[in-house]
């Protein structure tokens, strides 16, 4: 069956495709508490359009069914299932991460199923879209950084770090993330419209972006950029001196922030986070925590949504002061949340798809070198980039037409892999989501099936725009307890409206914890939030709510864990414990033990 559209078609789907991979990363507006949830949600509605758009273009979605890739992510989608069903994760936060997983699953088999001219103008859509988000983000980083006055918030976004631009994702890293896709995707185009000239100011716009950003999981990226210009021969002579010259592009917009910072007395963040080093000491402590945990639960681990209270109940005297939600690399939350053995099947899966993905792109004679080095260094391979595609560039195939398009994919996979060593950008939608179907397209298309069925990627697609209006509706309700209107019912009616919220409950129930009056409602609350984010202020209040309803060893406990973050919230209420005139608090006391932190969600 070949790829047949009619022109309308045609001109739809890879405009689909560049509306998804570029809008969601731009929406700046934003309502409390969520920052990015409408990033999330228009990246979901993007890739469920993109599904209605190509649902004809696919007639071999089964056969990609069966690629390790897809059953990696089949694997991940059960995980949020089994800790609702088994465990006590709030079905509000089961269904969020399920759409998330099973979306990114839904693209992943879309893309990988193209083929011929179908696959190159997915991918030329994916890159283009990227290369616009990266034009806009450079714009509203240099408003940010220089003129911080116009940025109002709705269009672009405030950055809430002095002297660094954030994007419209507010994150640093999530920015440079993006500039190097972007990066990626202005090589791709380049190559295949042949515009050689106009790829080095681009790659200079979007590095000086990143210098701006002050990441330091950027600068790696650039990095990477000149090993991929300097190893890959299919690449023009222009686009290779370009990807070559990134680093001295690093340099050079270094030196201009610096002269502007000197003169204009402004604060240039790049500056200080380089006297930082390039360690993190709290993320270093967090990852031996989340080992620690991991060896305390090697089969089953936590349970998939429950580090953020596994580590935060348990005692850890030398814990981080900041809470963490994420074990800030994805080998690291994958095992200490799923247990070592279903972790390591699906890391071996998706080691598998990498391998078959490099296999794919750099020829056969790469093949064994590269499956020992993703199957036995895969949370490091993409650091170990120089030396494997030094040896795939060697092995480079005879004729290979789309090289270009699945070795950029490649690249898009492992820019985003290595950030996910450092933090979480694929707990994200709109990283998760395209990088998915970059993986897609970088992975040999299957043999194709006898039929093919557009009315399951109708359903698929359709399911995805109308749940991500819904949730937007729903969030209402949410918004409703943060930032109230004049005209607003009173907070305990909005809070019992909100925790009707089908998608985010969770959110509702930390107002109950920490607005209510300590007791069974209070407890209750805050033993649903807690799996999204334990803070000082709900561990004040729960204990609080032990100590109303009897257990005053929970609520020693709670107060506990609460003096190793060294918070000042928690500080200020200790204080009561030294006042003489006042009567002493329960918490004061240390607990006579330890208190298995299950026992308390």
């Amino acid at each position: 069956m070949s790829f047949q559209t009619s022109s309308a078609d045609d001109d739809a789907a890879p405009l689909g495709i560049v509306i998804a991979a570029a809008l969601p990363p731009l929406i700046a507006f934003n309502q409390t508490p969520a920052a990015t949830l409408y990033n999330h949600l228009l990246a979901l509605a993007g890739w469920g359009l993109v599904l209605l758009l190509w649902a004809r273009a696919t007639p071999n979605w089964r056969a990609a069914f069966t690629g390790p890739a897809a059953w990696a992510l089949l694997l991940l989608l059960i995980a949020p299932l089994t800790s609702f069903v088994w465990r006590a994760l709030p079905l509000s936060l089961a269904l969020g991460a399920m759409a998330i997983i099973g979306a990114g699953l839904a693209v992943l088999v879309l893309a990988q199923g193209l083929s011929g001219a179908a696959r190159a103008a997915a991918a030329e859509g994916l890159c283009a879209g990227l290369v616009l988000a990266g034009l806009a983000s450079v714009v509203v980083s240099v408003v940010q950084v220089f003129l911080p006055n116009l940025a109002d918030g709705v269009f672009i976004a405030r950055s809430g770090v002095v002297g660094s631009a954030v994007g419209n994702l507010r994150q640093p890293n999530h920015l440079a993330s993006l500039m190097m896709w972007s990066s990626i995707g202005a090589v791709f185009v380049a190559e295949k419209r042949r515009w050689p000239l106009l790829l080095p100011p681009l790659l200079f716009a979007f590095v000086f972006v990143v210098v701006l950003s002050a990441s330091r999981t950027g600068y790696i990226g650039i990095g990477m950029l000149a090993v991929w210009g300097l190893v890959d021969r299919r690449l023009s002579r222009t686009a290779r001196l370009s990807l070559l010259a990134t680093p001295l592009m690093l340099g050079a917009a270094w030196w201009v922030m610096s002269i502007w910072s000197a003169e204009s007395g402004h604060a240039f963040r790049g500056a200080s986070r380089l006297a930082e080093g390039a360690g993190s000491p709290s993320r270093l402590a967090i990852l031996r925590d989340a080992w620690a945990l991991t060896l305390a639960n090697p089969w089953l681990g936590v349970g998939w949504g429950e580090f953020n209270v596994a580590w935060s109940l348990t005692p850890f005297p030398t814990r981080p002061i900041a809470f963490f939600d994420h074990t800030h690399n994805l080998v690291s939350q994958l095992a200490v949340e799923l247990g070592l053995p279903w972790a390591g099947v699906v890391l071996a899966l998706l080691a598998w798809a990498i391998w078959k993905a490099w296999c794919d792109a750099f020829g056969m004679g790469a093949r064994l070198r590269t499956f020992i080095l993703c199957v036995l260094t895969l949370p490091v391979s993409w650091l170990l980039l120089p030396w494997a595609l030094w040896k795939a560039w060697r092995a480079a195939p005879e004729s290979a037409d789309d090289a270009l398009l699945r070795r950029a994919a490649l690249m898009i996979v492992l820019t985003i892999g290595l950030h996910s060593l450092l933090e979480y950008p694929l707990w994200y939608a709109y990283f998760l989501l395209p990088a998915c179907f970059a993986l897609g397209l970088a992975l040999p298309a299957p043999a194709r099936s006898p039929r093919s069925t557009p009315r399951l990627w109708g359903l698929l697609g359709g399911g995805l725009i109308v749940g991500s209006l819904f949730a937007v509706w729903d969030y209402e309700r949410v918004v409703a307890i943060y930032a109230p209107a004049a005209d607003a019912p009173p907070l305990v009616q909005r809070i019992a409206a909100g925790q009707r919220s089908l998608f985010f409950s969770h959110q509702a129930d930390y107002a109950a914890a920490t607005s209510v009056s300590p007791g069974r409602i209070a407890l209750a609350a805050a033993r649903r939030t807690a799996f999204s984010l334990v803070d000082a202020r709900l561990l004040m209040h729960w204990s609080m709510s032990l100590e109303a309803t009897g257990d005053l060893e929970g609520a020693r406990y709670l107060a506990d864990r609460l003096r190793e973050f060294r918070n000042p919230t928690g500080d200020t209420w200790f204080a009561a414990c030294t006042e003489p005139a006042s009567a002493p608090m329960v918490q004061c006391q240390p607990a006579s033990g330890v208190v298995d932190w299950r026992s308390l969600r």
